[in-house]
């Protein structure tokens, strides 16, 4: 096994365990912000698959999302059978959600992808590596590519998208039937 298989299992014995400095430091970030720049992957063996490089050009942000439910704005006036209900099924997972947050932030740069660091009562933490698109140190090609994470053209936004195609023929499907 190489160096980055033994990062990998203690990271998920320090989640398994939920010790004291991993609640300290689930804590920590309660407070901050949320979008945050962070100096180093938490997870370096799965930021390094998704293209991380330790070079000039290459971030990694730490978002933070709401955890529960999406609730549906409410509608305003008139009361009609469809107002009724008070939360939706979301069209985009909470993955994609922190991407489109962290791209908007950072608008000169591009997301590369992203992975879950942590999660608690109330939120989960995701961890997306993004990449300049003016540093000549980084030469990928997904960087000529602008906004991906916005156009949900990143490996998650891709699986939101399956999931709408999915939807819309069953949905035609059930009507033809009915027919």
């Amino acid at each position: 096994m190489g160096a980055y298989k033994y990062i990998q299992d203690t990271i998920q014995e320090t989640k398994k365990e939920r010790n004291i400095g991993y609640r300290m430091k689930l804590s920590k970030w309660r407070k901050e912000g949320t979008v945050v720049n962070s100096e180093y992957p938490e997870n370096l063996p799965k930021a390094r698959r998704l293209g991380y490089k330790a070079k000039k050009g290459y971030i990694t942000v730490r978002v933070r999302i709401k955890k529960g439910l999406r609730r549906r704005p409410t509608p305003k006036g008139g009361r009609q059978a469809k107002h009724q209900y008070l939360y939706t099924q979301p069209a985009t997972s909470h993955q994609t959600w922190a991407e489109q947050k962290a791209n908007r932030k950072h608008s000169n740069c591009e997301v590369l992808g992203s992975y879950l660091i942590a999660d608690d009562g109330q939120y989960k933490y995701f961890e997306i590596v993004l990449a300049d698109r003016d540093a000549k140190t980084v030469k990928t090609t997904a960087v000529n590519k602008k906004k991906k994470a916005l156009r949900g053209l990143t490996s998650s936004g891709r699986k939101a998208r399956k999931r709408k195609k999915t939807e819309k023929k069953s949905k035609k499907k059930t009507s033809k039937k009915k027919r």
